[in-house]
């Protein structure tokens, strides 16, 4: 039996998978190895992930493919030994990995192109069917960041409270999330995981795309993603995309994507799909 983990800052699903299918599905927060300590993470897995699964499952051969934001080099050796010891398996059971390799395995397979995420964070690489080869540094929503949910969150609350999204969409926000200048502000700066909450903004432009100044906003902001993040990796036209803003914007997207010369190969919410082609072959 194989468990496919899709881990990224805001959550983390949970792919059961037998005789090549999906049997079971759960979720839990996100998981980061990067930015959570060991105990925190130990602490999601057994009260988020080991309650939804049944003794039976657990004592038989099982694999783990856990992909993550926040696995890097260092991090990946960290976060196998937490499976390995909270799901009481051999390291050899458990493959770790980051988002980013999750992502092209996904929507490359093992041929070549990019691979990218758009979700709560941005990232992207240059995949050659086995290996990353390449990958603009995404420098986090802080420095960098396009094309994600939390940049989209960012450049929209810039834009209704300095006035170059129209009052009309401001005053709709602040009364349909019933929030205030104040509690914006206070979320922001003074409570954790500020991208988190950055990124819901998304659900309320993709409720109100129709409205020329949000889907201005939500293209401009897969375009700064192109020029910034794409195009240094030379001619290479196929793409794809993994990530939930990418899923609920895909009209323009891959209008943004044409306009850059890009033949898009695939765009999914989660890489699960994919990732059943890739083990299946």
């Amino acid at each position: 039996m194989l468990i496919i983990a899709d881990s990224g800052s805001t959550k983390t699903d949970w792919f059961v998978v037998k005789n090549n299918e999906i049997t079971r599905t759960f979720r839990s927060q996100g998981i980061n190895p990067f930015h959570q300590k060991v105990n925190e993470i130990k602490y999601t897995l057994k009260e988020e992930v080991l309650c939804m699964m049944s003794e039976e499952f657990l004592s038989s051969d099982l694999n783990i493919a856990f992909y993550g934001s926040g696995c890097t080099v260092e991090k990946i050796p960290v976060m196998q030994t937490i499976l390995g010891e909270v799901f009481s398996l051999p390291l050899q059971n458990v493959e770790v990995a980051g988002d980013l390799l999750g992502a092209a395995r996904a929507v490359c397979g093992h041929e070549s192109g990019i691979a990218c995420i758009l979700g709560t964070g941005a990232n992207s690489c240059l995949y050659d069917g086995k290996e990353i080869t390449a990958n603009t540094p995404p420098l986090g929503y802080i420095l960098g960041d396009e094309g994600s949910g939390a940049v989209l969150g960012k450049r929209f609350m810039n834009g209704i409270f300095k006035g170059w999204i129209p009052e009309r969409i401001k005053d709709m926000y602040l009364k349909e999330t019933n929030q205030t200048y104040s509690s914006i502000i206070s979320k922001v700066y003074t409570e954790p995981l500020a991208n988190r909450y950055l990124a819901t903004v998304s659900k309320f432009v993709g409720e109100h795309i129709d409205e020329e100044p949000l889907r201005k906003l939500v293209k401009d902001n897969f375009s700064d993603f192109m020029k910034y993040n794409i195009l240094p990796y030379g001619e290479v036209s196929k793409i794809g995309f993994i990530g939930s803003v990418a899923d609920v914007f895909s009209d323009i997207l891959k209008e943004v994507c044409k306009e850059y010369g890009f033949v898009v190969s695939r765009i999914n919410q989660s890489p699960v799909a994919g990732l059943l082609d890739y083990y299946r072959k």
